[in-house]
């Protein structure tokens, strides 16, 4: 994985979110749905809104080194699951555009919160080391690894990790396409 510098992982960790608004403002601006474009793009959006919902049900944040679920398939399912319905909402939106600015922000804004992720979890948890050599940062694992704590999926988990918060956002975004490929 690419190396970033510390302190420009750190800025981009602060502005991850103001940047996810002003992709929104683009997204909103250059958007042209079709009835086709939203029935590939959605399903996309919904699947990656699904591996996020799982992920967040299985991860006690700082508590607890998750293994299981999606994670033992892959480190990080949050972010691809992010990637996921950032791609269908660019297929929805049919914006070329905007498939590259989701590219582009997700190279230079999650790659490097990716980075800073890891080495904190390295110093809380000991055994994300040996985590890491087993399961793949973004890529995931065809078969998951066998784990003793397989981390189960938890609603009360999902609700304090706030992740209904990315279903709302989403809905909001397929309002908008809605409004806009009938108006």
């Amino acid at each position: 994985m690419i190396e970033f510098p510390k302190p420009y992982a750190d800025a981009v960790a602060r502005l991850r979110v103001p940047s996810g608004f002003l992709i929104v403002i683009v997204f909103a601006w250059f958007s042209r749905p079709t009835p086709e474009s939203m029935a590939i793009g959605i399903p996309i959006s919904l699947l990656g809104l699904a591996l996020r919902a799982w992920a967040a049900g299985c991860l006690a944040k700082n508590q607890q080194l998750a293994t299981g679920g999606p994670y033992s398939y892959t480190r990080n399912p949050l972010y691809i699951g992010t990637l996921l319905v950032a791609a269908g909402l660019a297929i929805a939106s049919r914006s070329p555009g905007l498939a590259a600015l989701f590219a582009v922000v997700f190279l230079l804004v999650y790659l490097p919160v990716i980075q800073n992720e890891e080495q904190h979890l390295r110093k809380i948890f000991p055994e994300y080391a040996a985590y890491a050599e087993r399961v793949p940062a973004l890529f995931p694992r065809w078969t998951p690894i066998p784990e003793r704590n397989p981390n189960p999926f938890r609603a009360a988990l999902y609700l304090k990790n706030q992740e209904y918060q990315a279903g709302l956002g989403f809905l909001a975004g397929m309002l908008f396409l809605l409004w806009k490929m009938l108006g």
